[in-house]
């Protein structure tokens, strides 16, 4: 069942709403929460912490739809808005959109557009949803590959299905924090870590959005995978998602000068999944390798601070989805001659 909160200071909404829906109401399919401004929203939300979709006014007393878009996107990533309003103005969608709302419908309201809206944004939340939930999944087996564990969760067979090592057609790519080292130089312990996770956590969810998975940390980088349809368009724009929002970021302080940007480098192909490590130790990563791989960590090497770099096969794939310049021929490790290589723009 979608549980959806009705944010409209117009009470009649609430009822046109329950007569519209009665016969899914009815089925379980969905359940509905109301509340008259974006202050009650928010405390509906305390109490109702299984919401999947907000559908949210904009002109309320007390806290508006654009406010409550703000807190919303603060305070879960995975929780997604529509807004329905009568103000439909090109100034008012922009805003909403760059505040975080999914889609924006407008007064009077044409309950079958909502219903198709409502639907595919519920579609949507679930598969952030089950994202995470790999995720999390996968860093818990990352964690505790060992005989013991293995067979605790489903004997030899799981055992088997685990380590089964594969040859896969899939996109990576590597973010790298540009200068973070000057940070870590001169600056505690304690605030680098900080701030680090504080970038790390504005990266992954950019990733994982797009239907990625953090194959690990390096340093100050990510390397991430993206597998299935459209995988390496998948995987640029995560990458312009994430530059886009580093970007965004304020500085660090007013006594501490850094601006966060990163250098990124995509690269597609074929490569082998499996565990790698050591059995001994008991520490094995499920992960990529190959020359995709390298490559994309050499492109990665090659971006400069802000740049997203592909390589000329993968341009030839998304020229006609992206729009890219050509930066030109650089030598790249272990590649006897040098690669065309090119810049993602948007």
């Amino acid at each position: 069942m979608a549980k959806i909160l009705v944010v409209d200071d117009e009470t009649d909404l609430e009822v046109l709403i329950k007569q519209k829906f009665r016969q899914k109401i009815r089925a379980q399919e969905y359940e509905f929460v109301f509340a008259i401004n974006g202050v009650k929203a928010l405390e509906q939300l305390e109490q109702h912490q299984d919401v999947d979709v907000v559908l949210s006014d904009i002109n309320m007393p007390e806290m508006d739809g654009l406010t409550l878009l703000t807190k919303l996107n603060e305070q879960n990533g995975l929780l997604k808005s529509v807004i329905v309003s009568a103000y439909g103005d090109m100034d008012n969608i922009r805003t909403a959109m760059n505040r975080g709302a999914y889609d924006f419908i407008t007064k009077p309201v044409n309950f079958e557009d909502l219903e198709l809206t409502m639907d595919k944004t519920i579609k949507h939340v679930n598969q952030l949803r089950e994202t995470m939930k790999a995720i999390k999944e996968n860093n818990i087996l990352k964690m505790y590959v060992d005989e013991t564990v293995l067979n605790f969760m489903g004997g030899r067979e799981f055992e088997s299905s685990l380590i089964a090592n594969e040859t896969v057609e899939a996109s990576v790519a590597f973010f790298d924090i540009c200068s973070f080292t000057s940070i870590s130089e001169n600056e505690s312990p304690d605030l680098v870590v900080k701030l680090l996770n504080s970038y790390f956590d504005v990266m992954v969810k950019e990733i994982i959005a797009q239907g990625g998975y953090v194959d690990k940390f390096i340093g100050d980088a990510i390397m991430a995978v993206f597998r299935g349809d459209y995988h390496l368009d998948r995987a640029i724009d995560a990458s312009l998602a994430v530059r886009t929002k580093i970007a965004n970021l304020p500085s660090l302080n007013e006594h501490v000068a850094f601006t966060p940007q990163v250098s990124i480098g995509v690269n597609s192909g074929e490569m082998i999944s499996g565990n790698i490590g050591s059995a001994s130790l008991r520490r094995l990563d499920y992960t990529v390798i190959g020359d995709a791989v390298n490559t994309a960590q050499r492109l990665q090497s090659a971006a400069s601070p802000g740049q997203i770099i592909i390589s000329e096969t993968s341009y030839e794939k998304v020229k006609e989805s992206f729009n890219c310049r050509q930066v030109g021929q650089v030598n790249v490790k272990n590649k006897s001659n040098p690669i065309m290589i090119y810049e993602v723009l948007d």
